[in-house]
């Protein structure tokens, strides 16, 4: 329990033989859950799973409270799939608890935010009161974990993560293409999930309540490496809070797995989905207000200006035809548009200002 609210980290691993033991063994004796997602290793990682869950079983007396589930009995997810199994059922095999690991093999490979869906599924079920998402590969500083709740227990948030970007001393570990593709999917995030004050939203390092948790929509959570951006407009369509907790990079022996010109790409992608979804759900079906028209009008504007512009430079050169009038129209075509999608960039900042929160110490 960390003041009064049980704790249930999920820790997704892939391949993460010689990093998954150590962060069991050295996960603080707060927490009382550890969700430990398999997502079809190749290499001893489930082996070591079990092998460091009965170390740190045995140096730990545990005492679980707060609604968690220590019958030894599998739990299932509420979130029931076609066919009449549970989705947890379905994505995963859920073996009994040693100690306090829950150690969960995916029945097939369904990557990182795959993992983190399925521990999501199996805490949603046992009602823990934070979820804390803590990788596999030791990357993440274990004693940054109590800032990362402390918003959530003081209800200040509902969903809390790790910022790198803040601070240049914090960054100064993060390698150069790293921190470029990361600032370009940053001010990407900002516009698709209306949280224009939170950075470094590929963060993994997070906590999330329970009520978030329940409401947010989890079985619909993107599954490649930008869950966590996904996860960020969900929680903005539903009125969730989300704090921006200052803390320093860390890259240990690890290798990323990562492939960054995919991996912008398609999160590029679902980000531009997302933000039009965002503007449906949020400001025309659940409640209404203009700055989706705003942004539908001035985009559309905006793509005819520069349509306009490009046909003025072809009708000049390829056909001799004047530029000026041509130019010109195009250019207060342009210009409004920017406008219009300027406002409605303002107007979401604003509706969204209360929403967030930054931890800088």
């Amino acid at each position: 329990m960390y003041r009064e609210h049980s704790v249930g980290v999920v820790i997704p691993a892939y391949n993460e033989k010689g990093f998954v033991g150590d962060v069991i063994r050295e996960m603080p004796d707060y927490v009382d859950r550890m969700y430990l997602i398999d997502d079809c290793s190749t290499d001893d990682t489930w082996d070591e799973i079990h092998e460091a869950a009965r170390e740190d079983a045995d140096g730990l007396e545990l005492e679980y409270t707060g609604g968690l589930d220590d019958s030894g009995e599998k739990r299932e997810a509420e979130i029931v799939a076609d066919g009449g199994q549970t989705m947890l059922e379905r994505r995963a095999i859920v073996e009994d608890s040693i100690g306090r690991v829950v150690p969960i093999q995916h029945r097939e490979n369904l990557g990182a935010g795959g993992a983190i869906k399925t521990g999501y599924l199996a805490a949603l079920k046992d009602k823990v009161d934070i979820v804390p998402t803590v990788d596999g590969d030791g990357q993440m500083d274990l004693s940054q974990l109590p800032r990362l709740m402390d918003p959530i227990v003081e209800d200040e948030a509902d969903y809390a993560k790790g910022n790198r970007l803040l601070y240049k001393e914090f960054r100064s570990n993060m390698p150069p293409f790293r921190f470029f593709g990361n600032s370009i999917l940053t001010f990407l995030t900002k516009i698709a999930s209306g949280y224009w004050k939170t950075m470094d939203p590929q963060n993994g390092y997070t906590a999330i309540s329970h009520y978030a948790l329940a409401n947010v929509g989890i079985e619909n959570m993107y599954e490649y490496y930008g869950y966590c951006n996904d996860l960020l407009v969900k929680l903005n369509a539903k009125g969730m809070r989300v704090a921006d907790v200052a803390m320093p990079a860390v890259y240990g022996d690890e290798e990323s797995s990562i492939d960054y010109t995919t991996y912008i790409r398609k999160v590029s992608g679902m980000l531009l989905r997302n933000f039009f979804w965002r503007l449906k759900v949020k400001y025309l079906v659940l409640d209404f207000h203009p700055l989706a028209l705003f942004y539908l009008f001035g985009a559309a504007t905006t793509g005819l200006g520069i349509a306009g512009s490009l046909w003025s430079l072809y009708a000049k050169f390829a056909l001799g035809d004047p530029l000026f009038i041509r130019a010109s129209a195009s250019l207060l075509l342009f210009s409004v548009g920017s406008m219009f999608v300027m406002f409605a960039m303002l107007f979401d900042m604003q509706a969204n200002e209360s929403r967030e929160v930054q931890v800088r110490e």
